[in-house]
Formats: C-alpha cells, sequence, structure tokens
C-alpha cells in the first residue's frame, strides 16, 4: 500500500502544479472576460486531461500494482492532500477564512471544481479497471 501513497503524493504535486499555472490563468486572464464560470468550463478539460497522463504516470513510475484498491488508495491521498492545498491557497492567496472556502461549494463554480477535484480522484481506480477489462 506503501506505493500507493506514494503515486498518490506524485499524482497530487503533478496536477496540483499544472492546476496552479492553469488557475492563475483562468482567475487573471480569463475570468474578467469570460465570467468565473464560463472560464472555469474552459480550463476543466485542460486540468483533466492533465489528471488523466498524471495518473498513469505515477502509476507506471511506482509500479503500482493494477488492483482497484491501490486505485483507490491512491486517488484518496491525491484527493485529500488537493482538497488541503486548495483549501490552503484560497486562504493565503485569496485572504478568505475555511468557511468562505467552502462556501464556494455552494455556487456553480465551485461545484463544477469539486466535480473534478471527485474525477481526479477516481482516475487512477479507472486505469486500474480499464487495466482489468484489457487482460481479460
Amino acid at each position: 500500500m506503501g506505493v500507493a501513497i506514494r503515486a498518490g503524493f506524485l499524482y497530487f504535486a503533478l496536477v496540483f502544479a499544472v492546476g496552479f499555472v492553469l488557475g492563475t490563468i483562468r482567475t487573471y486572464l480569463l475570468s474578467p472576460v469570460l465570467g468565473e464560470t464560463f472560464a472555469l468550463l474552459v480550463e476543466l478539460p485542460a486540468i483533466l486531461a492533465v489528471a488523466w497522463i498524471a495518473s498513469r504516470a505515477a502509476i507506471s513510475r511506482f509500479g503500482v500494482p493494477r488492483e482497484i484498491r491501490t486505485g483507490l488508495a491512491m486517488g484518496a491521498v491525491a484527493f485529500a492532500l488537493l482538497l488541503a492545498a486548495d483549501a490552503l491557497v484560497d486562504m493565503v492567496l485569496a485572504g478568505r477564512g475555511l468557511a468562505e472556502h467552502f462556501r464556494a461549494y455552494e455556487f456553480a463554480p465551485g461545484l463544477l471544481g469539486l466535480g473534478a477535484q471527485i474525477l481526479f480522484a477516481l482516475f487512477p481506480t479507472l486505469q486500474m479497471l480499464w487495466a482489468e477489462s484489457d487482460r481479460r
């Protein structure tokens, strides 16, 4: 299970780094022109594609066993780190409190972002399932 945890850390780090750059572009360039929700809809396919590739890379890099439970563990580690980092960045860079951060999930951009984060968490497991079906 340790390999799934290490892969989850790498998966999180890769996606968070790219997401930080894309989120900055979205916040300062796209949102003022397109609005927050539409700008997020423009960003989501790119970050989800990055997440899919990063998940495969982390699985391959650490030789994560192609089992559903290891995919779930890897995704859970990455998801927990992403939620914590997202809240921390929001609090430090945007000056929001934790309660205000969580209130953002009540609106379309927050819900869309949460949905994408849940997909991010499921990608390792989905890749394990597809690897299993390919072996049959």
